[in-house]
């Protein structure tokens, strides 16, 4: 989902207890490799734990026609899917895990695979699957890099979402301004013209690595290294300070309102931008249906986010699916997930709203939904929050220490440093 990562502290504290647990489950599929499609005919039930809202259309388009279009073809399979609500989702999992009651599938937020993976409660895909390779080939990559954990992959990509840049052109025009901005610099430099008129440049509501790392990467920054066993010497590197002095430097001048410091009051960033308060936000496909709803009379309009010496980067959200180890019923639970990654099941969510994960769907998605298209266009090269059990921790050191920076209380540089330092012992109870 968007920012929805949950602290991982109860999940990581039974670890040892959900090894033990899920060491004396069923055997490992590294004993009997999943059955590629139609090699055996299957049956028996397989059990889908999802947090789609009980009474939404994702629910009733699982039920009423994904479901039922898998077990036509095979009706030997019965698909039971039971939805629990999103805040109770992660809690419901680390009790499943200590008592190895496990379902056979999962619909995880992203941010929960490295945690699960790292548990040992999930099967290693790509050297289970023996389609896996083809299956995730046709797959966004960032979407695809939000299940490997040590070099391995232990989910699916799902569906998917990233931000992009939103804008309100009539805002521009009174500032004079003929087009959103395209690049950092013209994001900055169009703030005292918006200031003059009385908007604010850029929107966002906190500091935090989905807030902060589009300006990051864009510029050619990082927070870790590529195996995320290390903060330091990317988090604190010239890139990332630079990327992230522009954010810096947009509240300071009075070009982002106050609402990025959290707390109470001020208006949401949708608020803002239907309003014209705020000339850009960066935000997701979720936000068009609520602007339609809220604000019917707004043209909201859309732009890449404003690119930096390494181009336009942003940040992968969306959901993951994963096989447990505990599953009694692999071969049919690997046969729906194959199902899911269908182009019939994924332009059947399409239409109510969840991004498909195939990027050869990107034709067809402007004719469900015409606003897809930019985001489509982003995820080409959108990347994922750092892959590791220690993230929600790391967002929460790198968003205070970024607002300490934009308080004036230290340089970006030294609140960057003291991150990274903070943040490497974290990563390191995870490396090896």
């Amino acid at each position: 989902m968007k920012k929805k990562t949950m602290v991982a502290a109860a999940i990581l504290a039974m670890g040892a207890l959900a090894l033990t647990a899920c060491s004396s489950g069923a055997g490992s599929v590294k004993d009997a490799p999943l059955a590629s499609a139609g090699a055996k005919k299957l049956s028996g039930t397989v059990t889908f734990w999802h947090a789609y809202s009980a009474d939404s259309p994702e629910v009733s388009t699982l039920e009423k026609t994904i479901i039922p279009g898998f077990e036509k073809l095979h009706p030997g399979v019965t698909v039971k899917d039971v939805a629990v609500p999103y805040d109770d989702l992660h809690q419901k999992l680390v009790t499943a895990v200590a008592g190895d009651q496990l379902p056979d599938l999962v619909r995880a937020d992203i941010a929960w695979v490295p945690e699960l993976a790292n548990l040992g409660v999930l099967e290693q895909l790509d050297t289970d699957m023996p389609d896996f390779t083809k299956l995730s080939q046709g797959t966004y990559p960032g979407s695809l890099a939000t299940n490997k954990w040590k070099g391995h992959y232990y989910g699916l990509p799902l569906d998917t979402n990233t931000r992009v840049e939103l804008y309100n052109q009539q805002t521009l025009d009174k500032a004079g301004i003929s087009s959103a901005p395209k690049t950092l610099d013209e994001l900055v430099a169009d703030g005292p013209k918006l200031k003059a008129a009385g908007s604010y440049a850029f929107a966002d509501n906190g500091a935090g690595g989905w807030n902060v790392l589009p300006f990051i990467w864009s510029q050619g920054g990082d927070i870790t290294n590529p195996d995320y066993t290390k903060a330091s010497g990317y988090m604190d590197s010239d890139a990332t300070v630079k990327a992230v002095q522009y954010f810096v430097d947009l509240y300071k001048k009075g070009y982002l309102p106050n609402i990025v410091m959290g707390g109470t009051g001020g208006l949401s960033t949708s608020d803002g931008l239907a309003k014209g308060n705020y000339a850009t936000i960066l935000d997701g496909p979720w936000m068009y249906p609520i602007f339609q709803s809220q604000y019917p009379n707004f043209k909201l309009q859309a732009a890449q986010v404003p690119s930096g010496s390494a181009g336009s980067i942003s940040v992968v959200g969306g959901e993951d699916v994963v096989l447990t180890k505990s599953s009694k019923n692999k071969d049919a639970a690997a046969e729906f997930m194959r199902y899911l990654l269908s182009p019939d099941a994924q332009l059947a969510m399409a239409k109510v709203g969840q991004m498909p994960v195939l990027s050869d769907l990107d034709s067809q998605l402007t004719s469900i939904n015409a606003y897809y298209a930019p985001f489509a266009t982003q995820l080409k090269t959108a990347k994922p929050r750092p892959v590791t059990p220690a993230w929600s921790q790391i967002d929460t050191i790198l968003q205070d220490e970024i607002r300490s920076a934009m308080k004036g209380d230290k340089t970006v540089k030294q609140a960057l440093t003291e991150a990274a330092q903070k943040s490497d012992p974290l990563l390191a109870k995870y490396a090896g």
